[in-house]
C-alpha cells in the first residue's frame, strides 16, 4: 500500500488537484462549506473549543476555519529570552545538524541546503553546518505559522515545485522531497545570527501566506525574490504570526552554526504545541 500510495502521487497532476480543492475550500455556499467543515472536525477529531470562533457558521469559507485564530489563552510563547519557541503545532519530522550542507529528511534521504533556499550561495553559506528542525502540521493542527524568536525580514523567495504529500510515508520514500515541493523562504536577521524559516507547500495546499504580503502561493511558476531595505522594515516578535497554510503542511527552522541547540526532549515523532520552548541560544 504504501508503494502504490507513492506511484500514485507520482502520477497525480498536483497542481490541477491542489487548485480545484482550493476552489472547494473557498466556496461560500453556505450548507456546503458548513458540510465540509463537519465531516471535516469529525474525520481529524479537531477541539473546536481552542478556536476564537467555536460556531462553524461563523465562518465564511472552509479556508477561514481552517486557518482559524485560536482564543488568547490557548497557546502560551515561552518566555525566556534564550528560549526557541515551537513555530507551529504539529509533530516533529526530523531535526539535528547540518552537515556540510546536507540535511537528513528520513533514513537513507537527505537534501541539499542549497537547492533548498533556491539556489542561492549567498543565502546557504551561513547555515551550511548549522543546526535545522522539521515540523509536521496535521489536518488537525492549527495552521497559523509564528516567529520562533525576535527578527527583521531580510528576504523571501517564493520557489515553485512539485506538490507531494509531506507525511512520513513520503519523506521516506521520495528523494530530496521538501526540496521538490513549492515553497516559501522567508529570511531574517536576529540577535543569534541569520535564521530560516521554510513554509513547504503540499499535495492539495491550496496557497502559502505571510502577514506582510497575503497570498503568495501560488503565484506564477517562477523563483519570485523580494529583498527588504530601511525603506521597508518588518520586523517581528517571538511567538509572531508569521503566515499560514490553506490546508496543511511543514515548515523548517534553520539556524547558523553555533547559534543554538534543540532541547533534548524533542525527536522524530514527538508532537509540538506552537509556542513551547523548543530549543536554546547559546
Amino acid at each position: 500500500m504504501k508503494t502504490l500510495f507513492i506511484i500514485v502521487q507520482y502520477l497525480l497532476p498536483h497542481h490541477l488537484l491542489s487548485r480545484l480543492v482550493g476552489q472547494l475550500a473557498e466556496t461560500r455556499i453556505f450548507w456546503l462549506k458548513n458540510l465540509l467543515i463537519e465531516q471535516f472536525i469529525k474525520q481529524y477529531k479537531v477541539n473546536m473549543s481552542e478556536a476564537q470562533e467555536e460556531d462553524i457558521r461563523g465562518y465564511p469559507t472552509f479556508n477561514a476555519f481552517f486557518t482559524r485564530e485560536l482564543k488568547p489563552d490557548a497557546r502560551q510563547i515561552c518566555q525566556d529570552e534564550k528560549d526557541i519557541a515551537c513555530p507551529a503545532d504539529g509533530a516533529i519530522s526530523q531535526l539535528g545538524d547540518i552537515k556540510e550542507g546536507r540535511i537528513f529528511q528520513a533514513k537513507g534521504h537527505d537534501y541539499s541546503l542549497y537547492t533548498l533556499l533556491g539556489g542561492n550561495n549567498e543565502d546557504a553559506l551561513p547555515f551550511k553546518n548549522g543546526r535545522f528542525a522539521t515540523v509536521y502540521l496535521s489536518p488537525k493542527d492549527y495552521h497559523r505559522v509564528h516567529m520562533p524568536i525576535d527578527g527583521k525580514l531580510i528576504a523571501t523567495h517564493y520557489i515553485p515545485g512539485q506538490l507531494f504529500s509531506v507525511n512520513q510515508t513520503t519523506a521516506e520514500n521520495v528523494d530530496s522531497l521538501f526540496a521538490r515541493n513549492e515553497r516559501l523562504v522567508c529570511l531574517f536577521e536576529t540577535a543569534a545570527g541569520p535564521l530560516a524559516v521554510i513554509l513547504v507547500g503540499a499535495m492539495i495546499v491550496a496557497g502559502i501566506e505571510t502577514v506582510w504580503a497575503g497570498q503568495v502561493a501560488p503565484p506564477p511558476k517562477t523563483v519570485q525574490t523580494r529583498r527588504f531595505d530601511q525603506q521597508e522594515t518588518i520586523e517581528l516578535k517571538k511567538g509572531d504570526e508569521l503566515g499560514r497554510f490553506k490546508l496543511g503542511s511543514t515548515v523548517i527552522l534553520l539556524f547558523g552554526e553555533n547559534a543554538m541547540e534543540w532541547l533534548p526532549a524533542f525527536d522524530a515523532g514527538t508532537e509540538t504545541r506552537m509556542g513551547e520552548a523548543l530549543g536554546k541560544l547559546l
